[in-house]
């Protein structure tokens, strides 16, 4: 059995197709954790009977969630819209198996401040002609760890930064739980 903790602070869209993608799967369990109390991906979590917590911003950095992840016995850590930067106490015990999606190409577009329509704005003020994904391992800062994939698509030249935004979900809906499959063996 393979315990996968995401951690999420928003509306939990990816955590809900990586959880739908795995349903049949006896073999890989999970527990969603978010630093916000009234974020949806909890609300989510429960209607799939899948455990679901919250715990302050500061819990991420001292060792609460760390602990609670050890004690759950939780191999891999996935970031599914998480905005916080993971804590080293967290990179250090699960080294390499931090895995963060962007929706960008990064090294375009990454940091702190850069997520959401955040991004798809900068992309569509810029003139891009391609957007995309990058589903990367984390290390200590912001969207720098060693890229897994790197998915695009086209973007027309008339694209509102929320048209941008809804063509990089469905890269990340498809192909997020299929990277985490692989990852797994």
């Amino acid at each position: 059995m393979t315990k996968i903790a995401i951690f999420a602070s928003g509306t939990g869209s990816n955590a809900l197709k990586i959880i739908e993608h795995f349903k049949g799967n006896s073999n890989v369990n999970f527990v969603v954790l978010s630093n916000r109390k009234n974020a949806g991906v909890l609300d989510k979590a429960k209607q799939l009977d899948v455990e679901g917590h919250y715990f302050p911003k500061s819990a991420f950095s001292d060792d609460t969630v760390l602990t609670f992840l050890k004690d759950e016995k939780v191999e891999y850590v996935i970031l599914a819209g998480f905005l916080l930067l993971v804590h080293e106490n967290i990179l250090n015990q699960f080294e390499n198996k931090v895995i963060n999606i962007h929706p960008a190409l990064l090294p375009n577009y990454g940091g702190k401040g850069m997520y959401g329509l955040n991004v798809h704005q900068a992309v569509v003020a810029n003139k891009e002609k391609v957007s995309g994904i990058t589903i990367h391992y984390c290390n200590a800062k912001y969207d720098e760890g060693q890229y897994i994939l790197q998915a695009t698509t086209a973007i027309d030249e008339n694209d509102t930064p929320e048209e941008v935004a809804s063509k990089v979900l469905k890269l990340e809906h498809f192909y997020f739980p299929r990277v985490i499959e692989q990852l797994l063996g």
